[in-house]
């Protein structure tokens, strides 16, 4: 997974504000769009982390985007969307499936997001793929 080493490890972040923010935030069930975002602190440029979001409610990715920047913003922090997709997430036959792109930001890299779902999820099946939209 050559994307996996492009994320911190968990313990690895020091700034208390990026710990603050969760990794990740999505529907507990279900097919939904998702954004990956690179979070950082503006007055501690080199340390950041890789955050996952989403749900169904959002019609478009620009809308979890718009959502989640507020949010990161508030604590006084900077984000940038690197890429989006789909996620199926079956709590009940513990599965998650990570595909797709979106057309406004792009395919998100999807070897990071599973790596951070494994953190969250491991007990489940977790799988990726560059397929479908």
């Amino acid at each position: 997974m050559a994307g996996a080493s492009a994320i911190s490890s968990a313990g690895a972040i020091r700034n208390s504000k990026l710990k603050s923010v969760e990794d990740i935030v999505i529907d507990k069930s279900g097919k939904f769009k998702y954004i990956l975002m690179k979070v950082h602190d503006p007055d501690k440029d080199r340390e950041f982390k890789h955050i996952v979001r989403g749900h169904s409610k959002a019609h478009f990715h620009a809308d979890i985007y718009d959502e989640v920047s507020s949010a990161i913003e508030d604590k006084g922090l900077d984000c940038e969307c690197v890429g989006g997709g789909r996620i199926h997430m079956e709590p009940h036959h513990k599965k998650i499936q990570v595909y797709g792109y979106s057309q406004q930001y792009g395919r998100a890299d999807h070897s990071i997001t599973h790596a951070l779902l494994l953190r969250k999820y491991p007990e489940f099946n977790i799988t990726w793929n560059n397929d479908g939209y």
